[in-house]
């Protein structure tokens, strides 16, 4: 295990100064924090969004198209994917945006959503709608409570399950509650989507497999692999206590802080440049809950060490934040234990 040392995870620094293109945005956003995200919308409609439409001209056939095609996937899919991914949960949670241009918003949400496999409305409503409500509880159509999340198997009926009804689960959990602006905005996202997809297959159905329909899938499971770690260890005393924080990684460096999820729940408006400090200010009552801090590794290090069970590395990445824990034999038990299924009330 590891003490808890120098936190390098983003903060907000004032520059010396601002950019004629920074100054100009800003008077479009609502904090002049946030001009990392411009910075990135700007880089994916330089480098993405021009290419996905000349994939879908004639210019380009045969091998020349897959030549510029996997470029293109590596860029948007494996480089971009995470960044804009997380930069859309944080928008989400804090209106980027100044009033008067919310059609900014609505712009990323209908026109670059769908080119990293986002249908339109359906992250705001059940991420935002559900489950910070639900906070992993059973009622949260991504609840992992019921899965024993060590197992492959356990992980792919749980992704498979998603991929085929966290559509409807999501629709019903709004409907039955009579939440009617999420079941409208949650069935006109995914519905134009899958209309978009289809007409777009009489275009050019090469380009729109794999531009709109592969990444749609790719992200849905990157998605739950995600929801998956972050909620893998839940404490069976108190099921609330379900999420775990990363720290110094070069994830948070490029997904504004997504590794503080614990912090996130806690705190889920907060400014990512304000968690690290948060972490630090209540890490007392973290280890007094025995809320797991693992450190210089991120979800996917978890995720394939839960699979292949290989406690003993998560254990050694643990920081062991106020001697919460004994012994790494213990640390590990407490790790085996919270992996659970958890039996539905």
């Amino acid at each position: 295990m590891k003490a808890l040392t120098v936190i390098t995870d983003p903060v907000y620094k004032e520059p010396a100064g601002f950019t004629a293109y920074e100054k100009f945005w800003l008077k479009y956003i609502q904090d002049k924090r946030d001009l990392p995200f411009i910075h990135l919308l700007t880089s994916i409609h330089i480098l993405v969004i021009p290419v996905a439409i000349l994939l879908y001209t004639p210019v380009l056939e045969g091998w020349y198209w897959w030549l510029a095609y996997i470029p293109y996937f590596y860029v948007s899919q494996m480089y971009f994917k995470g960044r804009f991914g997380l930069m859309l949960h944080c928008i989400c949670h804090r209106k980027l945006f100044k009033k008067n241009y919310t059609w900014l918003f609505h712009y990323i949400i209908w026109i670059v959503c769908p080119f990293f496999g986002h249908t339109p409305e359906t992250y705001f409503a059940h991420h935002m709608g559900m489950h910070h409500v639900e906070n992993n509880m059973e009622d949260d159509a991504s609840s992992t409570l019921r899965y024993q999340r060590d197992s492959l198997s356990g992980f792919l009926a749980y992704v498979g399950r998603f991929l085929v009804l966290g559509f409807s689960d999501t629709f019903m959990y709004f409907f039955s509650r009579k939440r009617k602006k999420f079941y409208m905005r949650l069935t006109a996202g995914e519905m134009s989507f899958y209309l978009f997809c289809i007409a777009m297959c009489f275009v050019n159905l090469k380009a729109t497999l794999f531009i709109f329909i592969i990444p749609f899938v790719f992200a849905r499971v990157v998605m739950m692999l995600g929801n998956w770690t972050q909620h893998a260890f839940v404490n069976l005393e108190d099921l609330e206590d379900n999420t775990i924080n990363c720290i110094n990684t070069k994830y948070n460096q490029m997904c504004w802080n997504d590794g503080y999820h614990a912090i996130h729940h806690i705190r889920p408006a907060m400014h990512y440049t304000e968690i690290p400090g948060e972490f630090l200010k209540t890490k007392d009552e973290l280890a007094r809950k025995k809320i797991l801090v693992f450190d210089g590794i991120h979800y996917l290090h978890i995720f394939i060490w839960l699979m292949t069970k290989r406690y003993d590395k998560l254990a050694h990445n643990l920081v062991n934040v106020n001697n919460m824990f004994s012994s790494e034999e213990e640390a590990i038990r407490v790790m085996r234990e919270r992996t659970k299924k958890v039996k539905s009330s």
